[in-house]
């Protein structure tokens, strides 16, 4: 998983790289050139980097906000970090964070009177399990689902985790969450008329779900 932000006008020159979600990991930092590498206190683990005053080697100097980096950029990353004396190795991440799902199973959350358990097929080798409070969630929907590496409109990131001690792969999404023009101010995820499971959600088209 390969998640990567340049926001040159706060942060100047500056490519915000991260690996994994750093939330209750101790982390450490290391210099080298001009890339910091942090990492995971207890097994090294790299889950992020900055690299400073690669944008216009990047071809990225005038953007803002999360940038979607190809392979040749990607090896621009992993030959930087090479001559820093990392070993490190990036992989550009092109899998869609954003699909269609189709709820597979539904039963109630044991700790909770309005959550549900769900089995969600995202089109991977097996259904992935989210736990979601909407009170139109049923089985045999067509949905919206934020697979972990997502990023939401409002910013926020998408990242395995659990929801009263049951684990949630992603989240089933509203179209409100989803930033669709329109969308109901109101509880409830989207419910899709057709589609299928593990195809990525198409943004351009759902800004005509409520015209």
């Amino acid at each position: 998983m390969l998640l990567s932000f340049y926001n040159p006008e706060v942060l100047g020159d500056v490519l915000i790289v991260e690996l994994g979600n750093d939330v209750g990991i101790s982390q450490d930092t290391t210099q080298k050139d001009n890339i910091v590498r942090i990492f995971n206190e207890k097994n090294d683990e790299a889950i992020g980097f900055n690299f400073f005053d690669l944008g216009e080697k990047l071809g990225i100097q005038n953007e803002s906000g999360q940038v979607f980096l190809d392979d040749k950029q990607v090896d621009v990353l992993n030959d930087t970090l090479v001559k820093a004396g990392f070993s490190d190795k990036l992989e550009a991440d092109k899998s869609p964070k954003f699909v269609i799902g189709h709820v597979d199973e539904m039963k109630a959350h044991p700790d909770s009177d309005h959550l549900h358990i769900t089995q969600t097929d995202v089109g991977l080798d097996k259904p992935v399990q989210i736990v979601c409070g909407a009170p139109n969630i049923d089985e045999g929907q067509l949905v919206v689902v934020a697979l972990p590496g997502a990023v939401m409109p409002t910013g926020k990131e998408i990242w395995p985790g659990e929801l009263r001690g049951v684990d949630s792969y992603g989240m089933i999404c509203s179209a409100r969450e989803l930033g669709i023009p329109n969308a109901p101010q109101k509880r409830g995820i989207l419910v899709l008329d057709q589609g299928k499971a593990g195809q990525a959600f198409d943004f351009e088209e759902a800004k005509n779900l409520f015209n």
